[in-house]
């Protein structure tokens, strides 16, 4: 069934505000690229140093879509900038806790030293290494965590001294005041022009084996073709997770697939751009209330092009926005965001976020864009705000205050007013029906 025509009067006004609003992001798109250049050259330079004082840690200049992800974002959540341990992580033991159970959250391991292995010497140092009893026959000790965040804490105030004194870098281009907090990461403000940016420094351990992704992922629809098996093979990283455990991370692979889609035609990264825009101004107050995160949105949008993979789906601004913008409040409304490589995790669980007052902003969103999209106040003049035509409007009527909703045949009836996006392929129908069925049959599980 085609979708219903939107009034004229409302999409002579609508259609070229989606665009200003675009238009008005993409603006700030180039120099945003170049600001995070010029702070990445100055962590650059401190971690130069770093290397030179201690070669364990290496400098890595082969992650340029850093760069490319921050000019799509309007958000200023903190970077990371990996800083590779000098090891063989194939010749290390990896040893996962007895006590990790299935879907707890991202693998947890210990990483062992073996007593047979060649060329680790390095890494059996006290100050990064903790020796095992003399009765384990095959790990000699552990490499941990939290001392080497220690070392590469001090590595760091001593690289910023001597970048400092010899003029490397710029006076007040790098603030430290935060490094001696004991977290997971070591926090560095960077001055950039007028912009500051901060940067999570997060020493990482490359592994070469791919990870496991989800059923059927290797044909994922709607990801260029071959792009999924590519970025899949590299391997993921393992950064700490606590004081004497490292985690797996997969967040490189998922830029790295963000990086696909740009190759596409179509608005999929305007849609990210334009909810980003929205998150950080409207949803989250300019910044100043906790919320939705650049990478829950980078998730959603990696969804919603799985279940909507025709190049028409992304033709046009608004309709992409509000492909992504429907998965997030499903998920929102389920208190459940899949991961995209792992989705037996909850990306939500645990966010301390307050989901239903999330959720409240995002449909208000959905319901009327025009106040949120508005970048002066000038720009819609004085006549009344447009709103979104009546069957996109019903499709949002979305009950999050009882959740019993979403455990019925009620989202599937919801599916059903999708022909106001032109969605007239059962196959795609039936696939996003399924992974919210099977959502809920998760959440049945747990409770």
């Amino acid at each position: 069934m085609p979708a219903p025509a939107a009034p004229a009067a409302a999409t002579a006004v609508q259609v070229p505000l989606w665009h200003h609003y675009l238009q008005a992001i993409r603006s700030r798109g180039a120099p945003r690229a170049q600001d995070f250049q010029r702070a990445e050259d100055v962590l650059l330079t401190v971690l130069e140093r770093v290397h030179a004082l201690d070669p364990r840690f290496v400098v890595d200049y082969s992650r340029g879509l850093e760069a490319f992800q921050f000019a799509l974002r309007s958000s200023e959540d903190p970077l990371d900038m990996q800083v590779p341990l000098w090891v063989d992580a194939e010749a290390l033991l990896i040893e996962e806790p007895e006590a990790a159970q299935p879907g707890d959250g991202p693998e947890l391991c210990r990483l062992g030293v073996p007593r047979e292995g060649a060329g680790l010497e390095r890494w059996t140092t006290d100050d990064i290494f903790t020796a095992s009893s003399e009765g384990d026959a095959r790990c000699r000790g552990h490499i941990v965590p939290s001392k080497v965040l220690c070392v590469l804490r001090d590595l760091l105030v001593a690289a910023i001294v001597h970048c400092k004194h010899h003029s490397l870098i710029a006076p007040g281009s790098l603030n430290a005041a935060s490094l001696r907090e004991e977290r997971l990461h070591l926090s560095l403000l960077v001055s950039s022009g007028w912009r500051t940016i901060s940067f999570h420094v997060v020493p990482v351990v490359r592994r070469r084996r791919g990870v496991p992704a989800l059923e059927g992922a290797q044909q994922m629809p709607g990801l260029p073709e071959g792009s999924l098996r590519r970025v899949l093979s590299q391997g993921v990283d393992l950064v700490p997770a606590s004081a004497q455990l490292w985690r797996t991370s997969t967040d490189y692979l998922l830029t790295r697939l963000l990086g696909e889609l740009g190759s596409l035609q179509g608005h999929r990264l305007d849609s990210l751009s334009v909810l980003d825009r929205v998150n950080h101004e409207s949803w989250r107050d300019g910044g100043q209330t906790d919320g939705l995160t650049f990478g829950h949105l980078k998730t959603a949008l990696l969804w919603a092009c799985a279940l909507f993979p025709a190049p028409e789906d992304w033709a046009e601004l608004q309709g992409a926005v509000y492909r992504v913008l429907v998965v997030l409040l499903c998920c929102l409304a389920t208190r459940r965001l899949p991961h995209f490589l792992h989705p037996q995790r909850n990306l939500l669980q645990g966010s301390g976020l307050d989901l239903g007052a999330v959720y409240q902003r995002a449909e208000g969103f959905a319901s009327q864009p025009e106040a949120a999209l508005r970048i002066h106040a000038t720009h819609l003049g004085r006549s009344p705000p447009p709103r979104v035509a009546s069957g996109l409007k019903a499709l949002l009527q979305l009950p999050a205050s009882d959740p019993a909703y979403w455990a019925t045949a009620y989202f599937d009836v919801l599916l059903d007013k999708f022909q106001v996006f032109n969605i007239q392929d059962e196959d795609r129908i039936s696939a996003m029906q399924g992974i919210f069925r099977k959502t809920r049959t998760l959440s049945s599980e747990e409770s």
